[in-house]
């Protein structure tokens, strides 16, 4: 399984949010370059970047910050929020981002996705955030009756082969994975799953590992120091 650590990026600084609530947004770190380089000493080989200015703007807003990571880190980058347009996708796949995820726009421009992943293939990835089973948007402050397995399934006819699954109530709350859901979907779907929200401490990962999930995003226990990074890496490998 691959760890995930996840630098958000609001107003150019390392944040958390809780729930995917703006209103709690807590800085957690002051540079972001610095932090991911940080995780590179730890053994990562990925980080995952959210531009939550452009999650909630519906545009590139940290993109910039973002090429940077992916230039100095020496880490493969994923990144959301945001990206609404092939131009978006293009500009970041572009300039040495690994892999782009797009989320809203799942739901409102299905052939976007379909575009973009007969272009560039496993780069893009669909990020389905879901409250109560049910796929929100834009930022995650819009709900939808649509559900987080119908979605899923659209996706992977669409070709996609890499879902970022987040249960937004357990997000940024270290209360644990939705371990449920997300063998839901990994049965679903041929997809790859990775799993975010919620993880806390090295059981955590043991679980997700051995319910053969494909990788786990991992940010606020990081962070706090719930979760040795280092350590959850190596107990991935086993």
């Amino acid at each position: 399984m691959i760890i995930f650590p996840a630098i958000d990026i609001k107003d150019g600084t390392c944040v958390r949010l809780s729930k995917g609530d703006i209103n709690t947004v807590e800085q957690v770190a002051s540079d972001p370059i610095e932090t991911a380089k940080g995780f590179k000493e730890a053994g990562a080989t990925w980080i995952h970047i959210v531009d939550i200015d452009g999650a909630f703007s519906g545009k590139r807003v940290n993109s910039e910050i973002v090429i940077e990571i992916a230039k100095q880190s020496g880490l493969k980058v994923e990144v959301g929020g945001g990206i609404r347009t092939m131009q978006d996708i293009d500009f970041y796949i572009e300039n040495g981002v690994d892999r782009v995820i797009l989320g809203s726009v799942a739901l409102s421009n299905q052939q976007l996705v379909v575009d973009a992943v007969k272009k560039y293939g496993y780069k893009v990835a669909i990020g389905i955030d879901a409250r109560n089973g049910k796929v929100a948007a834009e930022g995650w402050v819009k709900d939808s009756e649509v559900d987080y397995i119908d979605l899923a399934l659209k996706m992977e006819k669409a070709g996609v082969k890499c879902i970022i699954f987040t249960d937004i109530a357990r997000d940024g709350m270290l209360s644990g994975p939705n371990i449920e859901q997300l063998m839901e979907l990994d049965d679903a779907t041929t997809c790859n799953i990775i799993a975010s929200g919620g993880v806390t401490n090295i059981y955590d990962i043991k679980k997700l590992r051995d319910a053969g999930i494909y990788g786990a995003i991992c940010g606020r226990s990081i962070y706090r120091g719930t979760l040795d990074l280092k350590e959850a890496i190596e107990v991935c490998k086993s």
